[in-house]
């Protein structure tokens, strides 16, 4: 479990998961129980535990501020995919996919923009279905000019099918995953001992 967010830094989060009596593993009377909200931070993909101030209610999709100085919210923990509640975990997939369409200039950065990692990795092949050949016709196309769109990514390199999925996918795993060496979308604070 990762330390609360201290506030300093405006943390705009999508709602997963709402539950309006807190935690069922919680063995408070229901009137003592907080309500709290699963989020998803939309800019590096951090998964966090909200409790709320009462008489807030939030929708699933919701997007807030997911920090101290949001009057909404009473406190801020970051967590890990295992901590997600099963609703949140369910809903994870469909708030990504959302958050790289609202912001597909972003993303598509990415396909023009990325980097070797070290002499023999690229951070495209990072990507599922990303090898050496179609990473080679990325880097190709992108020499030409810089992508425009998914469509662009898609029309323009041969054999490259759903690049916005492709970038949910990966996003998805670097979520899920603990022991991933690279990440290139999710940023992980370090485990305090």
């Amino acid at each position: 479990m990762i330390e609360q967010n201290d506030g300093d830094e405006r943390v705009p989060a999508v709602v997963l998961d709402y539950l309006p009596h807190g935690r069922a593993d919680d063995d408070r009377p229901q009137y003592q129980k907080p309500a709290l909200t699963y989020a998803l931070g939309v800019e590096e993909f951090r998964l966090f535990e909200v409790t709320l101030e009462e008489d807030v209610s939030l929708t699933i999709t919701d997007r807030f501020d997911a920090d101290r100085s949001n009057e909404l919210v009473a406190s801020v923990r970051e967590i890990e995919f295992e901590d997600l509640s099963g609703a949140a975990q369910s809903e994870l997939e469909h708030a990504i996919r959302d958050v790289v369409e609202s912001n597909e200039r972003r993303f598509v950065d990415f396909y023009s923009d990325a980097q070797p990692i070290t002499l023999r990795l690229h951070q495209l092949n990072l990507l599922p279905g990303v090898g050496k050949k179609l990473r080679n016709n990325i880097l190709e196309q992108r020499k030409r000019k810089p992508f425009e769109s998914f469509d662009d990514v898609e029309d323009r390199v041969s054999g490259f099918h759903n690049p916005k999925e492709v970038l949910v996918e990966r996003i998805l795993e670097e979520i899920r995953e603990d022991d991933l060496k690279y990440r290139t979308f999710v940023r992980v604070e370090e485990q305090q001992q």
